[in-house]
């Protein structure tokens, strides 16, 4: 009887914890429901904040994102606190809409640090008198060609098996890198889910591109909506939509242009026109000789290669690549010959999930500096491939019979390291994150006079 008894207490005490629990989800439920739909709920702290080197690499924009307006944009820094100077942008935010069906608005807010100390660490945060982000520092660059920077540089990049990400996010914080490129594809896609993918991509990557200048080109899935979220998300010097600029570091002239202009053709052919032009201009700007002999290096990155060995139907594995030769049948606009005329020395790319080192090349004909040496006084451009950072789309077939322009390959996950130690000398290795940190690739190209190739 004392048994059945508790028995019946033990039943009915599990019972009533059982609807107790029912009760609170339910509540919990109904409070999510009501913070989702109540006006009066706002949200104001800042987040997604990423760092780009400005009009110069002495001016910093810090770039962050509110989901309600605050009326103003706000950052405070200092060399030994964050309250030695503040700087509020003379606009404030600017909405931007999603283009999927909720029209999900988000308000983009930039602040430019001008003509900052070179070679100094400054702390900050911004916000507003509504909120404030956490603090970050960063380092700047020195202000003249006669150093040796460092960076990182991948593509392909997304939320889901982001496999690079934690160890950029270790080493950039260890203070290992100057500046990252981040060469096309982010999130897959920024547009998804009315632009949540995009925000979890920027929370992800900001303990990287809040303490490092994060430098980005466009990537073929980016094109949603016009690339609204490329365009709205990053702040690139130059005025041109982030599509195409240039910056200086140590003594390499950096060029990041786009190559989704030539694929979406549905916006209009006159991108191609205006990148082309302002491509030139900036070439011919670059490769003066008062400005090569202080930055010999032209290196240019963009999201779809010229070459590639992929066996998966891209077009840099057909001959006539239209990034490499123009607008088909028109051969108009290509931008080999371009690079080739004016001297380019190494062209980064990704688009392709793997990792290719190509010998010095043009038209498909290699020009090695020698047997020995090849990359010694190469006579001509070293195209590299890295677009191996983590994607969920998986990793990229080779061909049986590889051409004998590549000179590397592998399908490992990972990213690429630069080492610019001055004007003769350039350092690059290839990290595995399949093999913990392995360098499965490391080369130097090494020049002793910089300017427009001669054909043999």
């Amino acid at each position: 009887m004392v048994n059945l008894t508790l028995l019946l207490l033990l039943l009915a005490f599990c019972l009533a914890s059982t609807v107790q629990r029912n009760l609170e989800l339910e509540e919990d439920a109904n409070v999510q429901q009501n913070l989702e739909q109540d006006p009066e709920i706002v949200h104001y702290q800042p987040e997604q904040v990423h760092l780009a080197f400005g009009e110069t690499v002495q001016d910093i924009v810090v770039t962050w994102n509110t989901r309600d307006n605050t009326n103003e944009s706000i950052c405070e820094y200092g060399i030994d606190g964050i309250a030695e100077q503040s700087i509020k942008a003379p606009q404030g935010p600017s909405a931007f809409v999603d283009g999927g069906a909720k029209k999900a608005t988000q308000y983009i807010h930039r602040v430019t640090l001008p003509q900052l100390r070179p070679n100094t660490t400054y702390h900050y945060h911004c916000g507003s008198q509504l909120g404030w982000s956490a603090v970050y520092w960063f380092h700047t660059p020195l202000n003249h060609s006669d150093w040796s920077p460092s960076l990182a540089i991948y593509g392909d990049m997304g939320v889901v098996n982001a496999a690079s990400l934690p160890a950029l996010q270790r080493e950039t914080q260890l203070g290992m890198y100057d500046a990252i490129l981040h060469v096309g594809d982010f999130a897959y896609d920024m547009c998804n889910e009315d632009g949540g993918v995009g925000d979890e991509f920027m929370r992800q990557v900001e303990t990287i591109a809040a303490y490092v200048p994060y430098m980005v080109c466009v990537g073929n899935h980016e094109e949603k909506y016009n690339f609204s979220h490329y365009v709205n998300r990053f702040s690139m010097p130059g005025g041109t939509d982030n599509l195409f600029y240039s910056f200086n570091l140590g003594p390499v002239h950096f060029i990041g242009f786009s190559t989704e202009v030539y694929y979406f053709t549905q916006f209009g052919l006159k991108p191609i026109v205006m990148q082309y032009d302002w491509l030139e201009r900036d070439l011919l700007e670059a490769t003066k000789p008062e400005n090569r002999a202080k930055r010999p290096w032209i290196i240019t990155y963009g999201h779809r290669p010229m070459y590639c060995s992929n066996d998966n139907g891209d077009d840099c594995a057909n001959h006539e690549t239209v990034v490499r030769k123009g607008l088909p049948g028109l051969n108009f606009f290509g931008l080999e010959p371009l690079f080739y005329k004016y001297g380019v020395d190494v062209e980064l790319w990704a688009h392709e999930h793997c990792y290719e080192r190509m010998w010095p090349m043009y038209n498909y004909t290699v020009y090695n500096g020698s047997r020995a040496e090849p990359y010694v006084n190469p006579g001509a451009p070293v195209h590299i491939i890295s677009g191996a950072a983590g994607n969920h789309e998986g990793r990229e077939p080779f061909f049986k019979h590889m051409p004998p322009w590549s000179a590397f390959h592998s399908q490992d996950f990972g990213y690429l390291r630069l080492k610019a130690h001055n004007a003769t000398h350039l350092y690059f290795e290839q990290v595995s994150d399949d093999k913990g940190g392995a360098i499965i690739d490391k080369f130097w190209v090494i020049k002793h006079s910089h300017g427009p190739y001669s054909a043999a």
